[in-house]
């Protein structure tokens, strides 16, 4: 049995649920070594309230830590490899994963490609990406060495594929044990970045930082506030007494790594690209398909740009769409190092350069509006700029006929929800609902109606908890 012997963290249930799965498992598999010490760490999803994908273009973003958690105990082995269990829905039900250290820090996964190619090809073990690459990238990035291996346990209960970022949890919660077992002293902003860089290298998945930074940042019942330039925290608002926020799953699964968001992705890029030609500004050409605009202005991020100066000069001038070959030929490149232009594919332009532009002024009117201790009116404010993110999200060609459900519902309903907005990534996954404080029945009526109208049960998700940062780690 595995007591907690050291404990630096606030009491959460979850914790202690955990710790039985641990023990139990322990008892029929001997796991672990009885007699060495065992990290526990803990990371929280997040429901994107306001930001979304123009994290990526440098917007605010705000985000806020769920309840659901990802745990994981990890042991240090004498033997230097990863070995890996992850519970699935019960405990009797896991899958393990094995790898030599030494083919991850040196050896032929070493190279971030290969590395990404072999989880790619291997759809059995792909899962393992998210936490075997976490010594990837520490040895790669933090030219670590590890001598020592280790055993690593995980359970979580953010649910896969519904926009609320299982996999940032899960990244998170490794890095996060990692650091504490092997006295790494990455500080929670550190650790994120890293994590981010295990998904974008090692899963290869297109994400922007935001998911990373409030499940390693974030704080119970605050609203991160996260200047994506590329990672500057600008604190945390307190929700007023007066409002709450939920999710309800649309019970169509979302992907970060899917075609729809990487396309978005790219078009923004791309239009940034091509407006950086309008404007003047110093571009160089580097090689696969990348350029450096060494002008200054805007900081080198599209959200910077004003919605006054977009509407302007730059909209109008912007093709709609443009296809990969057309615009490499033009303008060789973007200066996106995540997402590559397949010349045969036509891309979207003008819609999804503009969402972030105006994403990221709706996202500071937010801020501003919470800030100001909001009335009625202002809540009411408050869900229109949802109502019209979510809109933009649709334009970019990222809704769903279950998300665009629930925004509906919630336009119709009574008085005590104020907006909802798809999350993250978009296509499928979660909508963000606010509304008045203790508004739970009226969220559950429409996950009901939800329900009947699309024959989808969904998830409702509802409380928060710490970041990696604030739990800290227990010593069992």
């Amino acid at each position: 049995m595995f007591p907690i012997i050291s404990d630096k963290t606030e009491e959460l249930p979850d914790v202690a649920e955990f710790v039985e799965k641990l023990n139990a498992f322990q008892q029929s598999a001997e796991f672990f070594d009885a007699e060495k010490e065992i990290f526990i760490s803990r990371a929280p999803g997040r429901l994107d309230l306001m930001g979304g994908i123009a994290d990526y273009s440098g917007s605010l973003v705000l985000q806020y830590p769920i309840r659901e958690a990802t745990l994981c105990a990890l042991q240090k082995d004498s033997v230097p490899k990863v070995s890996i269990i992850s519970l699935l829905s019960e405990a009797e039900n896991f899958r393990s994963f094995e790898i030599p250290l030494e083919r991850l820090q040196s050896g032929d996964l070493s190279d971030y490609k290969a590395a990404r190619e072999f989880f790619l090809h291997n759809a059995e073990n792909h899962w393992a990406a998210y936490i075997a690459g976490v010594f990837a990238i520490l040895a790669g990035e933090l030219k670590l060495k590890f001598t020592e291996g280790a055993r690593i346990f995980i359970s979580s209960n953010v649910p896969e594929g519904k926009g609320v970022s299982s996999s940032a949890a899960l990244e998170v919660a490794v890095m996060q044990a990692v650091n504490s077992a092997f006295s790494l002293n990455l500080n929670p902003r550190e650790l994120a970045l890293l994590c981010q860089k295990t998904e974008n290298e090692i899963v290869g998945a297109p994400c922007g930082v935001m998911d990373q930074i409030a499940s390693s940042c974030g704080e119970a019942g605050k609203l991160l506030a996260l200047l994506c330039q590329p990672a500057e925290l600008k604190g945390t608002i307190l929700l007023p007494d007066e409002i709450e926020i939920w999710g309800i799953d649309s019970g169509i699964r979302h992907s970060v790594a899917g075609a729809d968001y990487g396309s978005v992705r790219a078009g923004a890029f791309i239009g940034y690209r091509i407006i950086a030609e309008m404007a003047g500004l110093k571009v160089e050409n580097l090689e696969n398909n990348l350029v450096e605009i060494t002008d200054a202005k805007w900081r080198g991020f599209l959200a910077n740009i004003t919605t006054q100066e977009f509407e302007k000069e730059f909209r109008a001038k912007l093709p709609e769409k443009i296809t990969g070959r057309e615009f490499l030929q033009k303008y060789h490149g973007t200066t996106d190092k995540i997402t590559t232009i397949k010349p045969e594919k036509e891309y979207a332009v003008t819609a999804p350069t503009a969402h972030p532009i105006y994403e990221n002024h709706r996202v500071q009117k937010f801020a501003e509006i919470l800030s100001e201790k909001p009335g009625e009116s202002n809540l009411k404010d408050l869900g229109e700029l949802m109502f019209a993110s979510h809109a933009s999200y649709s334009a970019c060609g990222l809704g769903s006929g279950g998300t665009d459900l629930l925004v509906e519902l919630v336009k119709r309903s009574e008085k005590d929800l104020y907006g909802a907005k798809i999350t993250g990534g978009g296509s499928g996954g979660t909508v963000a609902v606010l509304g008045r404080r203790g508004a739970g029945a009226s969220v559950k009526s429409i996950a009901e109606k939800y329900a009947q109208e699309t024959g989808r049960t969904p998830q409702i998700f509802s409380g928060s908890s710490p970041g990696a940062g604030k739990f800290g780690f227990r010593v069992g």
